[in-house]
Order: structure tokens, then sequence, then C-alpha cells
């Protein structure tokens, strides 16, 4: 059975991210586009739409191409979009990079990505030239504040130089190279054309609009699809307000929209426990908050409830996607008036959505039983970059993207996330692979073999826990394990519970069996699991 929306269908828009999003900058003028959350800086739509074209011509000045790759490695500024569009009209393809990536992992996607130009801030610039002179071939490392021996964009504003006028294909040219581990692997650049990203913001508007009025809190980070889509890409090409913030800190958060009186959240699921649950609530005015909506990993209905009564909203809505689609299919509409506890909510306009039987992946599964969704329409990828075999893998011949997920449909309609088939970690709505964390691990002198699988903390919180066989004769403790890993990857990567065991679980192919792990995986940890975690202070302030 394919589900169809109820929404009527859209037109593709078939324009470049640049002008689909600042197409209409003019008409809003002196509005607030932007607002630094700490500092109150100000962008204004007429700002953006000039600044970002100056920056354009001065990136074209300095020699970058249609078809160039530019990194985009910065935590979220009011520049970031300016650099973003800035890029996208110089015809640069923009690959986005977790700001808290070390050189290594930096250096990789550079690679992978054929990065030629970086972006980075002053306090980044220690990693961006270490991935740089590990990467070779990058041209140049621009700034966007100020660093002695680096342009500044802010320097490129006062640019002569003329526009670019690039001929771009908004249906095959690609806007944005984020990395997603899709439903295994190592992360891969995920193309994602002007038009299948422009076209998502089309679907999503009539579940979700946003006009001259709203004020979004831009806390999740623009490097990824949630953060580009939600808190960038949509409110800027509607006339919205976007309050900047450069991480998650609760109280600054909590002041924020008390200070600017935030009309609309988009967070994830720790953001959630942190505003049912965390006495700092109550010492804010949080009257102002219309709605929320939570997305990038499972989130608890009787915790969603528990929010919902606090922050005096109907409902606190769900939504559901991935990178390779843009990244919107699913979304609670605003115009709902409740939601059914634990939902991810309704198919948006012009989206396909098939539940496959498990057993037999060819056939559908029984009205209301559990299955592997599939998602089609215009929002899908173009496929990851130089990887057809795992396009192939992901999308079918009939343009189904198998998502990996477990899911049903009630009645009404409303889809429920249950399982996962992929191997996926969701660390605080962060895609951790555990394919890159198992390769690590087996390059330690001491250990044989090792496997690592997403467990569940007190909190509810999947956390990468990683089983792992020692070296005959070899002694290791946990602690050593973590440190290990903690060194060599971003913090939110990090592993963060060890269990040694005598042999990883494996099919005759080699494959993992994930699923015995998870079997023998129990409410609470054993002595023998050697678990270790931080404190929830310091995660909190990795995961920003």
């Amino acid at each position: 059975m394919v589900f169809h929306s109820e929404y009527a269908d859209v037109t593709p828009v078939s324009t470049p991210i640049h002008d689909a999003v600042l197409g209409r900058a003019a008409e809003y003028g002196d509005a607030p586009a932007l607002i630094d959350g700490v500092d109150g800086t100000t962008l204004t739509y007429a700002q953006l739409d000039t600044f970002h074209r100056r920056i354009a011509a001065a990136l074209a000045d300095a020699g970058v191409r249609k078809g160039d790759v530019l990194a985009l490695h910065s935590p979220n500024t009011v520049a970031y979009p300016t650099v973003f569009y800035a890029a996208t009209r110089a015809g640069a393809t923009v690959t986005t990079v977790h700001p808290l990536a070390t050189p290594e992992e930096f250096a990789k996607q550079l690679r992978d990505a054929g990065a030629t130009w970086i972006v980075t801030v002053s306090p980044l610039l220690g990693a961006a030239r270490a991935a740089a002179e590990l990467t070779g071939g990058i041209r140049e490392i621009f700034v966007c504040d100020q660093a002695e021996g680096h342009r500044s964009m802010l320097d490129m504003l006062g640019s002569t130089a003329p526009e670019p006028a690039v001929d771009i294909d908004p249906a095959d040219d690609v806007a944005v190279l984020p990395y997603s581990s899709g439903t295994t692997g190592s992360p891969k650049g995920v193309m994602l054309t002007h038009r299948s990203i422009a076209t998502n913001l089309a679907q999503l508007y009539p579940a979700l609009p946003m006009g001259p009025g709203d004020r979004i809190l831009a806390i999740l980070p623009f490097f990824h699809i949630y953060g580009l889509t939600a808190l960038m890409n949509a409110p800027l090409r509607h006339g919205a307000c976007v309050v900047v913030l450069p991480r998650f800190e609760l109280d600054t958060f909590l002041a924020a929209i008390e200070k600017h009186r935030i009309t609309g959240l988009y967070v994830a699921p720790p953001v959630v426990l942190a505003l049912a649950k965390h006495p700092a609530v109550e010492r804010y005015d949080l009257s102002s908050v219309r709605y929320l909506i939570s997305a990038a990993a499972p989130l608890d209905g009787e915790l969603a409830t528990a929010c919902a009564e606090r922050l005096g909203v109907p409902f606190v809505g769900q939504a559901y996607g991935m990178t390779e689609l843009s990244p919107g299919t699913h979304v609670t509409p605003l115009s709902a008036r409740s939601t059914p506890p634990g939902a991810v909510g309704k198919l948006i306009a012009s989206t396909e959505m098939r539940v496959l039987d498990l057993d037999d992946p060819s056939r559908d599964a029984e009205p209301g039983a559990d299955g592997e969704i599939a998602i089609r329409g215009p929002q899908v990828m173009k496929g990851y970059l130089g990887r057809p075999d795992a396009t192939a893998d992901m999308i079918d011949a009939d343009g189904w993207v198998h998502t990996g997920d477990i899911g049903r449909v009630d009645e009404d309609g409303w889809l429920f996330v249950v399982d996962r088939v992929k191997e996926l970690i969701k660390y605080k709505g962060y895609q951790v692979a555990p394919a890159e964390l198992e390769a690590l691990l087996l390059a330690h002198p001491r250990i044989a073999d090792a496997a690592v699988i997403g467990v569940y903390d007190a909190d509810r919180a999947e956390v990468p826990k990683a089983f792992v066989v020692p070296k005959a004769g070899e002694e290791l403790s946990a602690d050593e394990v973590m440190a290990y890993v903690a060194e060599r990857v971003a913090p939110y990567k990090k592993v963060r519970r060890v269990e040694f065991i005598a042999a990883v679980p494996r099919a005759v192919s080699g494959k993992i069996l994930r699923r015995e792990l998870r079997a023998s995986e129990k409410s609470e940890p054993s002595a023998k699991s050697g678990k270790s975690e931080q404190s929830e202070t310091s995660e909190k302030k990795e995961a920003g």
C-alpha cells in the first residue's frame, strides 16, 4: 500500500537555493533576519541580501568557480547563512563540517568531498589549518571574523568585484554536501541539489507555516541538515526572525526565549527533557512560545506531554526525516488539535510512503503492522558522492528510499517509528557510525575484535557502547578503551560504555550480529560491563 499526503502536491522549486530563500529579501527590507542571541548583532533582510552578494563577488574574484567545493566549518553565527548563500551564488557546493571535528576527521571529509576552499572562524583555525595540511589541495582558508594571515568575510563586504552570474541547473547541481552514514557504514557525502532542498521547504510549509512576526531560536547546528532546513532556510524564506546561539547552554537558551519573545522552537529530545524537568525553567518567562517541534532522535510520549504541560502549549510535536531526504518527510502539523503519544507526524506534501514487510521487503506489510519505512518524493537526494553502490543500496529502481527505520501507520495516517533496521547511533541527535568506531578500536594494539551498538542511558538517550575482545594475554581497562577513542574522535562520537567479551558474534559472511549484542543487553549494566560515563554537564558542553 502506498500512503499519500493529505496535503496537495507542490510544484518542485527549480530555483537556486540562495534565490529560493532570499528571493523576497527586498520585500522584508529592514525587518530583522538574524540576531546574535549573545551580543545582539543584527542583520536585516536588506543587509543579508546585500552582504551575501558582495561576499559571492569576492569569492568569485578569489577564484571560486562553479563545481568547486567549499567547506564551511563554524558554529552557529549570524555570518553562517551569509557565507552559505554567498558560496552557492558563486556556484560552489557547500560541505558543512562539524565544528568539533578533529583535524583527522575534518581532513577525511575534505578529501572525500574534493574541497578546495575552507571558511572557518578564528577559534577553530588551528583545526582547519591542520586538516588542510593533512589533505593538501586547499587553495585558501578564509575566516568569518579576523585572523592574521587570512582574508576575512568582513573585508569581503567591501568588494567591488562584479557579482557572479553562474548558470546553475537546480535539478542537477549540488548545493550542499552534508555527511551522513545512511543506514550503515562510514559517513558519506549526501548530494542535495538546489531543487531537492528548496522543494523540501515548499513541502514543509503547509504543515509548518511561518512568516514575518515569527521568531525562531536557532540552537540546533546549521551544519546539520535539521538546523540548516528548519532554522535557517525555512524561516529566512518567509521573513521570520532567526535568533542565533552558538551552542546549547540552558540558562542562555531560556534567557534568549524570554528576551526575544521566541514563538517557535525546533529542538532535539535532550532539550525537551530539560524544558520538562529542569528547575531553571521556572525562573524565565516562556509564555511567548506557541509551538515546539522535536526531531533528530526518538522522543518519549510521556516526556513530550510533560513538556507541553509545563510550557502551556497544546502539544510537543515531532518531525521525521533523514539527511538523504533533504531532510523532511513527516511532521506534526501546527494546526493539529492534538497528537497521539509517540507519533512522529504525518506525511508532508508531495511525499509517498510504503511500509515494507520485514521478512520480505519486496511486498508491503499488513495494514497497521510494523515494517521498514520507504519514502519517495522530490526531496530525495541525488545520491552519495562517489558511491554508486551505496546509493543503489539506499534507493531502489523505483525511486524508493529504504530508510532502515521500522514503523507503523495508524488509521489516521500518523507514523510511529518503533525501531531501526539500520545500525546508526543517534547520540543527542548527532549521527555516530558504529563502523567508524569499530575501525578505530581495531587499530588498538591490544584489541583483537570489537563491535559497537547504541544503548540507552537513564534519560533514555542513546549512547555508543563498545564490546571489546582483548588480544590473548593482554590486559585492558574500560577507561583505557574510552580514552583511546576520545583522543581520536569528536566528543559526540566517544564510546561511553565498554564491555569485554570472549568473541564478537558474527554471521558466516563476517557481518556483526548486532541483534545478538542488543539481546544480551540488560536494563542495568553488570559489573563486568566496564561502564563509565561523563557527567551530564560535560556531555551537554560537548554536544553543543
